[in-house]
């Protein structure tokens, strides 16, 4: 099982390093995943909410505030998993995926209720985490059926 999180991670890294693309890409150059006026990655990796912490209104452009891609933020968090489940952490691989799962809800709900828009890599992203939480989960209880077997005879 922690194999096939490994795999998933890898999937995760592909997918936040295309977005990172996109977060780098020219904005009046067309996203490719620029399809419908409700899908559209470059208007929200574009975005003010496309790096952590958000940019302000008001901010001057010249400023020195460091602002990181959240597709960044993604490719370090899903690194981060796929090490943890490849050193057989189990209990540190679910902690990781629940927080990578919670902020990708959050970004979604941003997607959904504020840009207005929503990112195919961003919708990929999500089903990513949300499988490599159930197979965490489901790692976890083959783990504990397991030791239960070990130790009553």
């Amino acid at each position: 099982m922690r194999f096939l999180i490994v795999l998933l991670a890898i999937a995760g890294i592909i997918d936040s390093a295309l977005a990172l693309r996109i977060h780098y890409q020219d904005p009046a150059a067309a996203a490719p995943c620029a399809v419908t006026e409700k899908f559209d990655c470059g208007a929200v990796n574009h975005s003010r909410f496309a790096v952590f912490p958000p940019t302000s209104f008001d901010e001057d452009p010249s400023s020195k505030k460091i602002h990181i891609p959240v597709a960044t933020l993604g490719i370090v968090g899903y690194l981060l998993i796929g090490i943890l489940a490849l050193i057989n952490r189990s209990w540190l691989t679910l902690q990781a995926s629940e927080i990578g799962f919670a902020f990708a809800a959050f970004l979604s709900y941003m997607e959904a209720f504020i840009i207005e828009k929503w990112c195919i890599y961003c919708l990929w992203s999500q089903a990513i985490i949300a499988a490599i939480l159930l197979c965490t989960i489901v790692w976890l209880i083959l783990n504990h059926h397991q030791r239960r077997a070990v130790v009553s005879p």
